[in-house]
């Protein structure tokens, strides 16, 4: 069940994912939260950067262990706007954040139980807590507005 706070920060990730779309990129965005403090955020830049490990959720781990000026990130909740990819899972755990709450679920590249779900797996030595569903309507309209505008754009063009 979400708390107040959960939505709270999933709405910050959510003014994230619409700066990345604004941007061009896909509309994903990520804040780390210790102690109820947001120490990274994060939005999808890949494109921009010509760097396909720059989807929102690194860059916010990355601006967090900077903050934390450690690679650890124990006691941390990871927000973000879409279900993570295998890469992604992987930086948050190696990251051992603590828990993570997603928005809407990606069938296609969810690694958080819609394809695969990496924090089950028992023979990794850490496990996150994982909920999903959080504000999943706002944040699947984004990203299916902005995926309906840029095939509008492809068909008229």
């Amino acid at each position: 069940m979400s708390t107040e706070q959960d939505l709270a920060f999933m709405e910050e990730a959510l003014a994230l994912a619409r700066e990345a779309g604004s941007l061009g990129e896909v509309p994903v965005g990520a804040v780390v939260v210790r102690d109820g403090q947001v120490i990274g955020r994060g939005y999808n830049r890949p494109i921009l950067s010509s760097d396909p490990t720059a989807h929102a959720e690194v860059m916010a781990l990355r601006e967090a262990g900077r903050e934390l000026a450690n690679y650890r990130m124990p006691g941390c909740t990871l927000y973000v706007t879409l279900e993570p990819c295998a890469m992604c899972s992987g930086a948050i755990q190696h990251a051992r954040i603590a828990r993570v709450v997603f928005g809407a679920s990606d069938p296609k590249t969810g690694c958080c139980g819609s394809v695969i779900d990496l924090f089950a797996e028992a023979k990794l030595n850490h496990h996150t807590e994982v909920e999903s569903g959080v504000m999943a309507e706002q944040c699947g309209r984004l990203l299916s507005d902005f995926f309906a505008a840029r095939r509008r754009r492809v068909e008229s063009a």
